[in-house]
């Protein structure tokens, strides 16, 4: 039992060896939580408080549950092959597997993944002749999914007009197919197993009275169907032990509720909250700069990380003049960390939008330096570019069939498979192009066909004589791939790399000498494929890692860059139109931004960026304010700002207006709801700012008469 307990810091004991009470336990970045998880669950075994049946351990990936089960089995003699230690979906499964007739299911039914889900809904608005533009399949998709998270069924589901009525329609139909061929999504697993729990108390009994502890790890991504499951389980008496993070509750958009924790404290905990807040990850100033972060969020259940390993090296800080100067300049020290020993794999940039990482891939690819996209595909390979540019090829050869292919019935023609069947056996017939042989084809599919021809050929007319930039954004629009992802729920990334896809024609007009045979469009192509097929790290190779913020939560690296700290992008501007919460989970993503970094890290933004193929003047983010100057060590002296009044973050460069308002502060007005101030003039009672409210857009205000209060 020593060996077991040892090494363990004060809080982690008392978190192991809690009496049978619920608690809740704050673990802080780093702090070791999945270590106290797991010996919690080997001291009461070892103790003889329960034994192995008695535990349900709750992950939240497949990945996190294989590593607890086999610290498990290192820690104590005991065969955890029968406990039920696994993700929410995956326990869910299990229970359901056991009980199918209870649940009204067939015992072999299968679950569909997300494409699969898809494809049902797309086939079934085609089987009731709905239109799927008016109605697009994704969005149908997260309809359901969100109402079965929420534990709504079609038949509870409240329709305000007559658009969502069809929507809730929909839901029915989807419902009563999946029934019919005895499948069930991801959503409907736990929804279906806790309305089986939830009705039938003989069985609900059996499982209360066999779960005497049950565990849960990142309880702050619980959403509300979640907790409710958990309750059901708990109601015999079975003590819950919730481990998590408040501060890094970064989920809101998958359904996390970040209330769940507090709700938790109210129902069960209660006095039982332990904080674990020593840091075995980072260094003081980046605990520091965490620290003082954070504490600008409301209602906070709250926490202090601490460390013992010394304040380490300052935050860098670097403000470039444009996006290219950034890129320039993460670049420029990425080469020279290495050449210091710092391992590549060691290396993160991190971005709050995907659409970031073109710049920074140019850069990297420029200067010959390996990276890998962690958790996605690199720029030059995402669907919507390389949609994009697949029109793009066609425009400069229209025999280019693979183009062809890709694009024929993208944005969706009601072109079938058939039809593109038999236009590839008259193209091989003729032993010629796709292109060519579409004006042999008769009947629908000619008329579908040709429409996809005459389409391109508009837009070769209409985009003769324009410089690139233009071109791109011209065939962007007029393809319908900007409208296809306006309506996809999860669109908004695909569009901003769309718009970034404008920006690298731009800048490759830009570059001196960039334009070879074949003119512009022609070495731009040329670009794209070179850079999506070459310079990706093999395997084993050490390599520089890019993620977006999101994707790096869980991990951890000695040298960490967050990149575009700028206001509209990080925060991101549809924060802002959410209001205060918008605003506060963007600052719980810095704060997990922030954690990543064990030894080194910077912060950098740009003065401009190119937006849409044109240069945006920005404002430095918000977030950079809230670190204190005495932690930051600036790389760049005072950068001569294109625009005077948005001044350089940090140590009161940026103009301060009455009441200690500044430009880039962001701000409550009881009218317009939270906004960012972009610019300021006049003085005393003529001083009126500028600010950006997202969504009621730019206002000047007075200063006398509107009550602005910083956020």
């Amino acid at each position: 039992m020593s060996d077991l307990l040892a090494n363990l810091n004060p809080p982690q004991l008392q978190a192991v060896t809690l009496p049978p009470v619920h608690g809740l336990i704050l673990a802080g970045a780093g702090s070791g939580k999945t270590r106290v998880l797991t010996t919690r669950i080997a001291w009461l075994m070892s103790t003889g408080q329960v034994g192995p049946h008695g535990i349900l351990a709750v992950t939240f990936t497949n990945k996190a549950a294989k590593e607890m089960t086999a610290r498990l089995s290192s820690l104590v003699p005991i065969n955890t092959r029968g406990m039920w230690i696994g993700t929410f979906h995956g326990l869910c499964n299990r229970l359901l597997r056991a009980h199918y007739r209870e649940a009204g299911l067939p015992q072999t039914f299968q679950i569909l993944d997300t494409a699969d889900q898809l494809a049902m809904v797309k086939r079934l608005l085609k089987n009731l002749n709905l239109d799927d533009e008016k109605y697009p399949p994704r969005e149908l998709c997260h309809f359901i999914n969100a109402h079965k998270e929420q534990g709504v069924r079609a038949a509870q589901a409240e329709a305000y007009d007559h658009y969502t009525q069809k929507r809730v329609d929909f839901y029915a139909e989807y419902e009563n197919q999946c029934n019919r061929e005895g499948v069930v999504d991801f959503a409907e697993l736990l929804l279906r197993c806790y309305e089986l729990l939830q009705r039938n108390e003989p069985l609900r009994q059996h499982y209360q009275e066999r779960f005497r502890y049950i565990l849960v790890d990142e309880f702050q991504d619980t959403n509300k169907l979640q907790y409710a499951w958990l309750q059901l389980l708990a109601g015999g008496g079975a003590k819950v032990f919730a481990v998590g993070d408040d501060d890094q509750s970064i989920y809101a958009f998958r359904g996390a509720e970040v209330g769940n924790m507090r709700d938790f404290e109210r129902d069960y905990a209660g006095n039982n909250i332990i904080r674990l807040e020593q840091n075995y990850r980072s260094h003081g100033n980046i605990l520091a700069a965490a620290n003082a972060l954070i504490k600008n969020n409301r209602e906070r259940l709250g926490k202090n990380l601490w460390t013992d390993a010394g304040e380490g090296e300052p935050i860098r800080a670097f403000e470039g003049y444009s996006d290219l100067d950034e890129a320039r300049f993460i670049v420029e020290e990425i080469r020279e960390l290495v050449r210091e020993g710092v391992s590549p794999t060691q290396i993160a940039l991190l971005y709050r939008s995907n659409a970031q990482s073109r710049v920074l891939e140019n850069e990297l690819f420029t200067k010959n330096v390996p990276y890998k996209v962690y958790g996605g595909l690199r720029f030059f390979e995402r669907q919507e570019i390389k949609h994009a540019l697949a029109y793009l090829r066609l425009l400069g050869n229209p025999d280019d069939d693979t183009a062809f292919l890709r694009v024929v019935n993208f944005p969706t023609r009601g072109i079938g498979a058939r039809s593109l069947e038999n236009l590839q056996a008259t193209a091989h017939q003729m032993n010629s192009s796709l292109y060519n042989a579409a004006a042999s084809l008769t009947g629908k599919a000619g008329q579908t066909v040709g429409a996809f021809i005459r389409l391109i050929e508009s837009l070769r007319q209409e985009t003769e004589g324009l410089p690139l930039p233009e071109m791109v954004e011209h065939i962007i629009e007029k393809s319908g791939l900007a409208q296809h992802y306006r309506t996809e729920k999860e669109g908004q990334d695909r569009l901003e790399n769309l718009d970034e896809l404008i920006n690298a024609a731009a800048t490759f007009i830009d570059d001196e000498g960039a334009i070879g045979e074949g003119g512009a469009l022609v070495s731009f192509l040329t670009l794209a494929s070179l850079e999506a097929g070459e310079h990706q790290a093999g395997e084993g190779q050490e390599a520089v890692q890019l993620m977006s913020v999101h994707a790096a939560k869980g991990l951890e690296f000695d040298v960490v860059f967050i990149t575009g700290l700028e206001q509209g992008l990080f925060p991101h501007e549809n924060s802002v139109n959410q209001g205060r919460d918008g605003l506060e989970e963007e600052r719980r993503l810095m704060y997990v931004a922030v954690t990543r970094a064990r030894q080194r890290l910077y912060v950098t933004c740009a003065q401009t960026r190119m937006l849409h193929g044109q240069t945006r003047y920005c404002v430095p983010s918000s977030f950079l304010e809230e670190i204190p100057e005495n932690l930051l060590k600036k790389l760049n002296k005072k950068a001569e700002s294109a625009v005077p009044a948005f001044g350089s973050f940090g140590g009161g460069y940026a103009e301060t207006v009455q009441g200690g308002l500044r430009i880039g502060m962001t701000v409550e007005h009881a009218k317009f709801g939270v906004g960012v101030i972009v610019s300021t003039e006049g003085r005393g009672g003529d001083a009126r700012v500028q600010v950006n409210f997202g969504g009621s857009g730019m206002k000047w205000l007075a200063l006398e008469y509107a009550k602005l209060t910083p956020v």
